[in-house]
């Protein structure tokens, strides 16, 4: 029963990442289910993408701490947790572009908002450590090397659904072109 509901939720992370207004049909294709099926799970989008959420903060907020945890030195905790991020991959990007989209009012106050700021407290906060000591470039804000960071998760993941390259060059690239691009 979980294993089912757990690939219709890992199916609708990969759909609605690539377009967030995808019919659920896709999403049971792509999970190998009849729609019926799909909604035996969830009633509608909307609790799909409410549970897709909470998976996701999950899951990337236990892998951001987990690389945190891994060295006292805040360079050697950015690459960790860099990588981490791009391990969660499309689900990273999925969250982000979730608290992104146009018509979205980000309010700390918000449950959500809230939720989406605690996962990447850590990140953010090494980032400001990176900045106020000078490692980083202090032109840039955590905001704006947030965004980036996505991005490069971004050409990351096309990379691998594409093949361009091997998972390990891919990984290696990624982290090159972020460390140079923030001044490391």
């Amino acid at each position: 029963m979980k294993d089912t509901e757990q690939s219709i939720i890992e199916a609708a992370i990969l759909i609605f990442n690539e377009d967030l207004s995808a019919p659920l049909e896709k999403v049971a294709d792509q999970a190998q289910v009849t729609r019926r099926t799909l909604h035996r799970y969830f009633k509608d989008r909307k609790e799909l993408m409410d549970k897709c959420q909470k998976e996701i903060r999950k899951a990337c907020a236990v892998a951001m701490s987990n690389a945190y945890n891994t060295t006292e030195n805040p360079r050697e905790r950015l690459e960790a947790m860099f990588y981490a991020g791009l391990d969660c991959g499309s689900k990273n990007t999925f969250l982000h572009k979730l608290h992104t989209l146009h018509d979205h009012k980000h309010q700390a106050a918000n449950e959500e908002c809230s939720e989406y700021d605690h996962t990447f407290e850590l990140w953010k906060g090494n980032l400001q450590v990176l900045l106020t000591t000078g490692i980083i470039n202090q032109g840039m804000t955590v905001d704006w090397i947030h965004n980036f960071f996505q991005s490069v998760v971004v050409v990351f993941i096309n990379s691998q659904q594409k093949g361009a390259l091997g998972r390990t060059d891919a990984r290696q690239l990624a982290w090159f072109s972020f460390s140079k691009g923030i001044g490391i």
